[in-house]
């Protein structure tokens, strides 16, 4: 059970830590949002494996302490936060690649944050619960001929390195 809640509590965590970071970002672009500077300008993911590890570096500070509670704890946080770093790598990808496949969110907030020059709104990568809670949620018409013009892909057909 305490492995079950130290996963939850990881996740949840994690996305929140990976939305007020990427908030940050844009709050202050020219000193530690220089390479997000880059990224706005490419308006390209780096391949899921690389932002796996660009996320994964965070997590950690975190999740070696939580093996001094106990080894279950430990193996809980590690899956939660990791786990959480893996969907968020995909996620970015794939809203850069092939937003029409996120269907777990309305509105691909990420996608919508770059298309639509959001400096201010839709700061999730992964997830859109901690803009709707912080009120950064900013509802946009996004489907355009552009989205649904592009060819049928799978999910899995993105830029993995």
């Amino acid at each position: 059970m305490v492995a079950i809640a130290c996963f939850i509590t990881a996740f949840i965590l994690a996305s929140l830590v990976e939305y007020w970071m990427h908030r940050l970002m844009h709050f202050k672009p020219q000193s530690i949002g220089q390479r997000h500077l880059d990224h706005h300008r490419r308006n390209e993911g780096q391949g899921v494996v690389w932002e796996f590890l660009d996320y994964v570096k965070g997590s950690f500070l975190v999740v070696i302490p939580m093996f001094f509670v106990s080894l279950e704890a430990g193996m809980g946080w590690a899956v939660g936060a990791f786990g959480y770093a893996a969907f968020s790598a995909y996620a970015h990808q794939l809203q850069h690649e092939n937003p029409t496949k996120c269907f777990w969110m309305k509105m691909p907030v990420h996608y919508v944050h770059h298309k639509y020059g959001q400096w201010h709104h839709n700061f999730g990568l992964a997830v859109d619960w901690w803009d709707h809670i912080f009120g950064t949620y900013k509802p946009t018409e996004w489907l355009t001929e552009e989205e649904l013009s592009q060819p049928e892909r799978h999910h899995l057909q993105l830029r993995w390195w």
